[in-house]
């Protein structure tokens, strides 16, 4: 059996796309470092990669990157770090180095008598937020599933007639009559499953019967999901609290704690409180419920907008998710229209990104274009999460557009009275939507617009990216290292033995100047066939010094000329006899030249990545030591190949 050095743990409320997002990116990084890790994942088709109890003891730290319900108590004695699953799909290098070399990561223990210190609590068991964060989301997870059968059901079921299911109605119908009923129980069971599971993640088994109860009372008063939630903390706090009042006990006793004292005492106890809070949260329940009724007649733009901003604001984190949760229990009551916009907004941001690649090829990487065409298919089918890479590589500008394309679909659906009633799917509902081929035209047009600006925005980075790069190597450094997945993944483009060989280097080269040099490299190009007028390249080399120096640091310039003489793009190297002066960083004069062709047909990507890749070698200086001292044309070929 392997042994893993870092073993981590991943789970998102719906166990869609974040829980292998976050997975991914781990073991990313891991790799990267070098070391051997295991992630175990909790998604919607349960624990997957689960480790045993040799994997846990033999591991030198635990990530936990879940905002569900993940047995912790597993990891008694072990160094953990315990964070939401954004963090995990975000900072996933911060978290392996922390797990590796922070000696502050404190050691959990299951006792609860942690050897860390309070300031460090929050590595364990995540901050008071986000703790509440996963009690809530481990309810809505169990939920879920419950409220996309019983809506999908139900739907179905008026296929035959809105009153299909009414023995009353002339459109009776026994199949859609039986499809409704299976479907009501599962839509009823939403409550009491979401404060049942809200209260399991906080009480462990206790909270779990607990809630079980404390949500069939909040159901049968009418407090709707508020009072789940409500319910849900009451019945796992119990649970907590009845298990210190007893600690005392024989250890003898375990079993009768566990069978009689904590369920009929707790039952009583969370029972009662929330049979007397009913009356006000149903009311509240009420109000809300309504005024968000009467937003969808009076206020359909403003409701569109707060729901499309709401909805791409996270991409299916907390806000995403209030929006979400709104809309099921509003399903739950017979409200079809509410999670219709909901649904646009969530489906628009990834439609979007695959429209933006479309638009402007050029402006992604072949990464970000393969995922550009997936979220095709993931939005489609409501899965938000695959436009999170697009909004991170430019936050500020992206997540706005993301905004506008969601709220636009979610206003127009609302203004064209569109129910949707299953919450969760996509375009597979379709045939349950009331006026799908406007709600599928309307999410296209909120998608076309946030995909056209994207792709403008991404355009204008490219092309700031190529120009950082076309300057001095500090500028390469910093502003080239998006370009740096383009550089791994498009390995055909940037690959420099496809522009180099023996006969494109130079040694000894005897120039008094820069511009003597320019000329050698010049001629040099027309000699060796890749250009068939030198004075052009010459006149080309001369206007790009113009604009600023090639000049870089250490000894080393890099001059490129781009003209039409120019047949295939080329590197040349020259290491010169003596130094010659040159505007460079550190006012050194310049001794080695490496010197690029580029055809006038070129659009400037594969210039850029060639310029991308020779500026990240120039970045070690074992490499300039190398090159330095490379004493043949093999040894330099070498270096770069």
């Amino acid at each position: 059996m392997a042994k893993y050095t870092v073993i981590a743990a991943t789970g998102c409320p719906t166990g869609i796309a974040h829980t292998y997002m976050a997975q991914e990116a781990l073991e990313e990084a891991a790799k990267k470092r070098g070391i051997s890790i295991k992630v175990e994942t909790h998604g919607q088709s349960g624990v997957e990669h689960a480790f045993t109890q040799t994997e846990i003891n033999e591991a030198d730290g635990v990530i936990i990157a879940a905002d569900k319900d993940v047995d912790i108590d597993r990891f008694d004695g072990k160094r953990l770090i315990n964070v939401s699953v954004t963090k995990g799909m975000k900072e996933p290098d911060e978290l392996i180095e922390k797990i590796l070399n922070d000696k502050n990561v404190p050691v959990y223990h299951s006792s609860g008598n942690s050897s860390a210190s309070s300031s460090e609590e929050s590595e364990l068991t995540g901050s008071f937020w986000h703790k509440m964060y996963v009690y809530l989301m481990n309810g809505v997870s169990h939920m879920l599933p419950l409220v996309v059968a019983g809506g999908v059901l139900t739907a179905v079921s008026f296929f035959w007639g809105i009153n299909s299911a009414d023995p009353k109605s002339a459109e009776y119908n026994a199949i859609a009559a039986l499809l409704n009923t299976i479907g009501g129980f599962a839509m009823n069971l939403m409550v009491p499953v979401l404060c049942a599971y809200i209260a399991e993640a906080i009480g462990k088994r206790t909270g779990l019967v607990l809630g079980f109860v404390t949500g069939m009372i909040a159901y049968t008063n009418g407090t709707g999901f508020l009072g789940g939630i409500v319910g849900g903390f009451l019945a796992g706090y119990v649970a907590v609290l009845l298990t210190k009042l007893f600690k005392s006990l024989p250890k003898s006793l375990d079993g009768l704690k566990s069978i009689f004292i904590f369920p009929v005492l707790g039952v009583f106890i969370s029972g009662t409180i929330m049979w007397y809070i009913s009356v006000p949260m149903k009311d509240i329940n009420v109000g809300m419920m309504s005024f968000l009724k009467s937003m969808e007649n009076s206020s359909p733009i403003l409701l569109g907008l707060i729901v499309g901003i709401m909805a791409a604001s996270d991409m299916g984190g907390p806000i995403n998710k209030a929006a979400y949760l709104t809309g099921t229990a509003l399903l739950a009551q017979g409200n079809y229209f509410f999670m219709a916009g909901v649904s646009a907004a969530c489906i628009a941001p990834p439609l979007a990104t695959g429209f933006a690649v479309l638009f402007n090829k050029k402006a992604y990487t072949s990464k970000e274009r393969s995922a550009g065409y997936v979220n095709f298919l993931l939005g489609s089918t409501h899965i938000t999460e695959g436009a999170i890479p697009f909004a991170a590589k430019n936050p500020l500008l992206n997540i706005p557009i993301f905004m506008l394309g969601s709220s636009i679909a979610a206003i127009l659906t609302y203004v064209s009275k569109i129910s949707v009633p299953a919450p969760h799917g996509g375009f597979i509902v379709l045939p349950l939507v009331n006026k799908p081929f406007l709600w599928v035209l309307w999410i296209v047009l909120g998608s076309l617009v946030a995909g056209f600006l994207l792709s403008i925005v991404a355009g204008r980075q490219s092309k700031h990216d190529a120009e950082m790069v076309a300057t001095p190597l500090g500028n390469i450094a910093v502003d080239a290292e998006p370009e740096s997945e383009s550089a791994e993944t498009e390995t055909s483009n940037n690959d420099l033995s496809e522009i180099i060989n023996e006969d494109n280097i130079a040694l000894d080269v005897d120039v008094s100047s820069r511009d003597d040099l320019l000329k050698y490299l010049a001629d040099f190009s027309k000699k060796l066939g890749y250009a068939s007028d030198s004075n052009a390249v010459y006149e080309k080399y001369l206007a790009r010094e113009k604009e600023s120096s090639t000049g870089m640091e250490k000894g080393i310039a890099i001059p490129h000329a781009q003209d039409k003489t120019i047949h295939n793009s080329a590197m040349l190297i020259a290491k010169l006899k003596q130094p010659v002066e040159w505007k460079t960083f550190d006012n050194k004069p310049v001794d080695i030249v490496i010197s690029f062709l580029i055809p006038d047909q070129d659009d400037g990507s594969n210039h850029l990545e060639y310029l991308s890749s020779t500026s990240k070698l120039l970045m070690h200086d074992e490499f300039i030591d190398s090159l330095r001292n490379a004493q043949t044309k093999a040894e330099i070929l070498n270096l770069f190949k």
